[in-house]
């Protein structure tokens, strides 16, 4: 009965009543404006919508510094020859999948059927009340500072700033899961009421749908293209290893957790013959935090997608290609949970794309609403990596030993 009732108290469930609720609440506020109770309720709604979005901009740098600069210091801590090729393999899955995504988005966004133009929309009130949250630096001086500090770290052992970063992350983890992730569906409401009353959702709302389909296709098509060039450079049948992981990725589907699907995951990874069983038990939990693939491509597309919507362009070729660049190095460093790709990244959506509150509360909905594919699609990945790693140790001659890695 539990199970049943899990997906009701889930964050994607919250933020689609949050919608829903918004999109009504502003379609009626926008049948019904001229009158005094529709302006006071205006004026709440817009001076709240401020208040939450400064408090979830003030947590970025924070959450920058939570989640990167530990987790370098636990991959340098234990660095390795195969350690090595699997944070490399893991980060040029991420960016090549990133910039598959810009490709299709340079190709395909511009012509999808999106009203950039804002005549006829009802032009909202100003806040009433402004308060001020300033971030205790900005996004790209948090992302600096947390791979000086993970990598000096890690280069000198420090065993006390090693420990009180990974305190530090999870104070972060509960931040974001005691604060950002409750006032998120509010966030939500009240951006999408704002746009709503605007009279912009109606227009938009279209796109969406036709751009989460694209997605879902790109995930199929990278998880094809992972596993034939894993199969081509290890010399093994793709899919001895692809045949197995149907229950990890409808538990991925499930959970929207690469961690929580780690269980099944190890399980399928060991039915597969191809793969090498200490190959499996090093590169399936390692991959379950660095190879966010799936995420990765979901993020770039939707972020082209928005831009578009919002402010009329596409980013510039140079910025998508520095965004996806960094966002390698973000599915590096964030965590295997529900939304830990965009909510890590959230400071180079800001701080490269520029986006505002209102983008970035679009981003973190759509991302939400389909978060389990893009899950799916990252546990399915690491088969592929994994059977890399089988290859390289094999044409390597490193001996099978028995590892146990424990993240």
């Amino acid at each position: 009965m539990k199970e049943k009732n899990s997906f009701f108290t889930s964050l994607p469930f919250k933020l689609l009543v949050g919608v829903i609720l918004g999109i009504v609440s502003g379609i009626i506020l926008n049948t019904t404006d001229g009158s005094g109770i529709t302006s006071g309720i205006l004026n709440v709604v817009v001076t709240l919508k401020y208040v939450l979005g400064q408090l979830i901009n003030f947590c970025v740098p924070l959450i920058i510094i939570g989640f990167i600069a530990p987790s370098i210091t636990k991959l340098g801590n234990s660095a390795s020859r195969m350690l090595g090729v699997a944070i490399v393999i893991a980060y040029v899955s991420s960016i090549g999948a990133a910039f598959m995504s810009t490709a299709a988005g340079y190709a395909m966004i511009p012509h999808l059927s999106i009203a950039t133009d804002v005549e006829g929309l009802k032009q909202l009130p100003e806040v009433i009340f402004e308060l001020e949250i300033p971030q205790i630096m900005s996004v790209m001086s948090a992302l600096v500072f947390s791979i000086m500090i993970g990598l000096a770290a890690a280069w000198n052992k420090s065993k006390m700033i090693t420990g009180v970063l990974e305190e530090f992350q999870a104070i972060v983890l509960s931040i974001v899961s005691k604060v950002i992730i409750p006032v998120l569906p509010f966030f939500i409401a009240l951006t999408f009421c704002s746009l709503a009353y605007e009279g912009s959702i109606t227009k938009q709302l279209p796109v969406f749908l036709q751009v989460i389909v694209i997605v879902l296709i790109g995930h199929f098509i990278w998880m094809a293209l992972l596993y034939v060039l894993a199969g081509i450079y290890s010399h093994e049948n793709p899919m001895d290893v692809v045949r197995y992981y149907g229950p990890a990725y409808l538990t991925a589907v499930g959970t929207m957790s690469s961690a929580a699907t780690l269980a099944v995951a190890l399980q399928c990874a060991g039915k597969a013959k191809p793969l090498r069983k200490d190959m499996v038990q090093f590169g399936i939990p390692l991959f379950a935090n660095i190879h966010l693939c799936g995420s990765v491509l979901t993020e770039v597309f939707f972020c082209m997608t928005i831009s578009r919507i919002l402010y009329g362009s596409l980013p510039s070729v140079g910025t998508m290609i520095l965004f996806c660049l960094l966002l390698g190095v973000f599915a590096i460093g964030a965590p295997g949970v529900p939304g830990g790709t965009v909510m890590a990244s959230l400071g180079i959506i800001t701080g490269v794309l520029g986006f505002n509150e209102t983008g970035t509360a679009l981003m973190l909905t759509i991302f939400a609403l389909q978060d389990s594919f893009g899950t799916a699609c990252n546990v399915t990945g690491d088969g592929a990596l994994t059977l890399f790693l089988t290859g390289y140790a094999k044409r390597h001659h490193i001996q099978e030993q028995n590892i146990h890695v424990d993240l």
